[in-house]
C-alpha cells in the first residue's frame, strides 16, 4: 500500500467567486481536509484584473500546499454566451495557473462530481455539502456552496484516480466503491 501522501487542489472556477480546496491522501486511508475557501473578485469592475487575481492567488497557495494533483469542474452549458465566455477565461486561467507549476489537470463534469460524492449525477449542491462530511474527514464549513463544490471535485478527482497504479479498480461512482467496499459505508 502507498503511504506517501498526496495532496489533491480541487477547483470550482467562476468568474466573480471561485471554489478551491486541497485534500490529503495517504494509502486507503480517509481523504482528509487541508483548506478549503473562495477567491472573491467582485472587488473588480475589470475582467482582467479578475483573472489576473485569480491566477496570482492560485499560484500562492499552490506554493503554500504544494499539491500533487489537481483537478477542475468542467463549465456546464448555459444560454448567456457572455457568461459563459467569462466562466471559461476564468477555468483557463485557472488550468494555466496550475499547469505552470508543473502540476496535471484534470477536468470533470458537474454530474461526475455528484455522483462522485453522493451517488446521484442530479444531486443538488446542498445534498453535495451534506455529504462530504460523511466521506472526508476534517472541519467542513458548508456555508459556500463554491468551497464545497471545490472540496467535491477534489474528492470526486481522488475517487476516480485512487489505486491507479497498484493494481487496484477504478470506479466511476460511489455507489460502485461502496457495492465492492461494503465495510467503507459512511454511517448517516
Amino acid at each position: 500500500m502507498n503511504k506517501t501522501p498526496k495532496i489533491i487542489l480541487g477547483i470550482d472556477p467562476g468568474s466573480n467567486i471561485l471554489g478551491y480546496a486541497f485534500i490529503q491522501v495517504i494509502g486507503k486511508k480517509k481523504p482528509r481536509l487541508i483548506s478549503m475557501g473562495v477567491l472573491d473578485m467582485r472587488q473588480y469592475d475589470n475582467h482582467g484584473q479578475k483573472l489576473a487575481h485569480i491566477f496570482t492567488e492560485l499560484q500562492q497557495l499552490i506554493k503554500l500546499y504544494q499539491p500533487t494533483a489537481a483537478a477542475i469542474e468542467a463549465p456546464f452549458y448555459g444560454k448567456n454566451v457572455q457568461s459563459m465566455l467569462k466562466l471559461g477565461r476564468a477555468q483557463g486561467v485557472a488550468m494555466v495557473a496550475v499547469s505552470e507549476k508543473g502540476i496535471l489537470i484534470e477536468e470533470y463534469s458537474p454530474r461526475s462530481i455528484k455522483k462522485a460524492v453522493t451517488g446521484n449525477g442530479n444531486a443538488s449542491k446542498e445534498q453535495v455539502a451534506r455529504m462530504l462530511p460523511h466521506v472526508i474527514e476534517g472541519q467542513i464549513d458548508a456555508a459556500t456552496l463554491d468551497a464545497t463544490d471545490a472540496l467535491g471535485v477534489a474528492f470526486c478527482h481522488h475517487i476516480q484516480t485512487q489505486g491507479l497504479g497498484l493494481g487496484q479498480k477504478k470506479y466511476n461512482d460511489w455507489s460502485s466503491f461502496i457495492k465492492d467496499n461494503p465495510n467503507k459505508k459512511a454511517k448517516l
